[in-house]
C-alpha cells in the first residue's frame, strides 16, 4: 500500500518480480488532502468575495481544481509510467503556484497585507492544519466568517503548505525513476529474472524406428 507523502523516503514495493507497482491510493497523499482543502476553501472565497461574472472566479476555482485533479491523474497513471505521474505532479504545482498569484494580486490590489510565513497569523494556520486527513472543516469557522483579507491570506498559508509537500513528492518521484526506471526497465527486469530462475530444459532422445521410447 503506498505511503502518505511526506518524507523523502522512497517507496517499497511488495516483491521485485512485480512489473505494476502500488498505484492509485491518492486519498493517502498528504499533497493530495491538502489540495482538496485549498480546494475548497477558494470555492467558498470565491462565492463569497468575488462578483457573480468575474472571469477570475473560473479561473480561480479551475487552477485550484487543476491542482487537486493532477495528482489524482498522476497517481493513476504511476503503475504503467513513472514519467507521466512526474509530469502530472508537476501540473499540479504550476496550477496551485498559478492560484497563489490571484491571492497574491487579490491582496496588492486591495492595498491588503500579506502575512509573513513567521508571523503569529500564518503559525496558527499551520496548526490548524498539523494533523493527518484535516479536512475544511478545520478552516471553516474562519473562511466562513472573517474578511476576505484574512481569508485570502489563510489561503496562501494553505497553498504555500501543498506545494511543499508537492515539492517532496517530486524529488521521491525523480529518485525512484533514476534508481528503479519505468516500466519497460521493470518489464525487462522481471523477464531476465524468470529467465535466470527458469529450470533446465532436458532434451529427450529420439525414439529409434520400430522400437519403443
Amino acid at each position: 500500500m503506498r505511503q502518505p507523502i511526506g518524507t523523502d523516503e522512497p517507496m517499497k514495493t511488495p516483491d521485485d518480480r512485480t512489473i505494476m507497482p502500488p498505484h492509485g491510493h491518492y486519498e493517502e497523499l498528504l499533497s493530495y488532502q491538502k489540495a482538496v482543502v485549498v480546494y475548497d476553501v477558494t470555492f467558498h472565497f470565491c462565492e463569497r468575495f468575488l462578483r457573480k461574472g468575474d472571469r477570475t472566479i473560473d479561473q480561480m476555482v479551475q487552477a485550484a481544481r487543476s491542482g487537486k485533479q493532477n495528482i489524482v491523474e498522476g497517481s493513476k497513471a504511476s503503475g504503467t509510467s513513472k514519467e507521466m505521474e512526474i509530469k502530472l505532479t508537476n501540473v499540479a504545482r504550476a496550477s496551485l503556484e498559478e492560484l497563489l498569484e490571484d491571492y497574491r494580486d487579490f491582496l496588492r490590489v486591495r492595498n491588503q497585507p500579506l502575512w509573513d510565513k513567521d508571523s503569529k497569523e500564518a503559525r496558527f494556520v499551520r496548526r490548524l492544519g498539523g494533523k493527518p486527513h484535516t479536512t475544511y472543516e478545520a478552516y471553516r469557522e474562519f473562511c466562513d466568517t472573517r474578511p476576505a483579507e484574512v481569508v485570502a491570506n489563510i489561503a496562501i498559508c494553505l497553498i504555500h503548505q501543498t506545494n511543499y509537500l508537492l515539492d517532496q513528492q517530486l524529488r521521491r518521484l525523480e529518485k525512484d525513476f533514476v534508481e528503479q526506471g519505468g516500466l519497460r526497465e521493470r518489464m525487462t527486469r522481471v523477464r531476465l529474472q524468470y529467465r535466470n530462475n527458469a529450470p533446465p530444459v532436458t532434451s529427450v532422445p529420439p525414439r529409434k524406428p520400430g522400437g519403443k521410447p
